[in-house]
C-alpha cells in the first residue's frame, strides 16, 4: 500500500478526510470538506504501478528541444515500485528531460486533481504539475476559455513553491497571476500538490493545507487535460552546477469530482 509521508496532516483546518465514492487501493486523499448533500468521486487516477507507463492514459509530449534541454521520452521511465520517474541527464552534448499529457485520453473540467511527488535535487531544472487546452492561445474571454494552470512549479531547491495562471495566450496580450508560497520541508520526503478547481474559484492546496485562492481570469469553464513535466532553465539555476542524473517521483495522479450523496 502507498503511504502519505510523515508532512502530511491527518487533520488540518477546514480539511478531513471523507469517505470517497470509488476510491482505489492505496493511501487516502485529503479532500476538502464537500458542500452539503455531496461527496467526493474519484473519477480519473494513475498510481504508476508496473514497468511501463501506461499509454491509454497518457501521451509522451512533443520530443524536442525544449528551452535549455531536449524533451524525450528517453527520460520518462516507471521504477516497478508504483512511482512514476522523470529523469534529467546529459546524452551527448545534450541534457534530456521530458513531459506527459493526458491530451486527447482525458480532459475534464472542475474538481479536485492531486499528484504526491518526491521534488528533484539538483539545480537548473525544474518539476511542474500543470493543466492546459488549446482555449489558452485565445484571446478575448479572459481565461474562462482556457488558462494554463500551473499547479505546481519548483524551480528553488528551498521551501518555495510557485503557483501561477496564464490566459490570453502569450504574445502582447499574454495575462498572468501567480503566487509563491512558503512549505517548511518540502524538498524532503512526498508531498501532495492540489488543486480545487471550482465554476468560480480555484484553491491550492499543498499537503491538504490550503495555500492560495484566486479568480484569476474569470476561471476556465472549459475541459482541460494534465502535464507533468521537467524544464531546463535559468529560472531553475545553472544547470552547470548539477550534479547529474537527477529526477523527480511521481506516485500518483487522481480526480475527483462533487456528485450527490446517496
Amino acid at each position: 500500500m502507498k503511504r502519505i509521508g510523515a508532512g502530511v496532516a491527518v487533520l488540518v483546518l477546514g480539511l478531513l478526510i471523507s469517505p470517497v465514492q470509488g476510491q482505489q487501493g492505496g493511501a487516502p486523499d485529503e479532500l476538502p470538506k464537500p458542500p452539503e448533500g455531496k461527496t467526493w468521486k474519484l473519477v480519473w487516477h494513475d498510481e504508476f504501478d508496473g514497468t511501463k507507463l501506461d499509454e491509454s492514459k497518457w501521451v509522451y509530449d512533443r520530443e524536442g528541444k525544449r528551452r535549455d534541454g531536449w524533451w524525450s521520452r528517453k527520460a520518462i521511465s516507471l521504477d516497478a515500485k508504483g512511482h512514476l520517474v522523470i529523469s534529467t541527464f546529459k546524452e551527448g552534448d545534450r541534457i534530456l528531460d521530458g513531459c506527459i499529457t493526458t491530451q486527447g485520453k482525458f480532459e475534464h473540467a472542475f474538481g479536485y486533481y492531486v499528484a504526491r511527488i518526491q521534488l528533484q535535487k539538483q539545480p537548473g531544472h525544474w518539476s511542474a504539475f500543470w493543466m492546459m487546452c488549446r482555449g489558452v492561445s485565445r484571446v478575448g474571454d479572459e481565461g474562462r476559455d482556457g488558462t494554463e494552470i500551473d499547479i505546481m512549479e519548483k524551480p528553488w531547491l528551498d521551501e518555495r513553491v510557485q503557483h501561477t495562471f496564464h490566459w490570453d495566450g502569450y504574445g502582447k496580450a499574454h495575462k498572468s497571476e501567480g503566487k509563491v508560497v512558503k512549505v517548511p520541508g518540502v524538498m524532503e520526503g512526498w508531498h501532495t500538490f492540489a488543486i480545487w478547481w471550482k465554476p468560480d474559484e480555484y484553491v491550492f492546496y499543498v499537503d491538504g493545507k490550503e495555500t492560495w485562492r484566486s479568480k484569476a481570469g474569470g476561471v476556465s469553464q472549459v475541459p482541460e487535460y494534465m502535464l507533468l513535466s521537467d524544464e531546463i532553465g535559468k529560472w531553475g539555476g545553472d544547470i552547470a552546477k548539477a550534479r547529474l542524473p537527477d529526477k523527480f517521483l511521481v506516485d500518483y495522479v487522481r480526480v475527483y469530482d462533487l456528485v450527490e450523496k446517496k
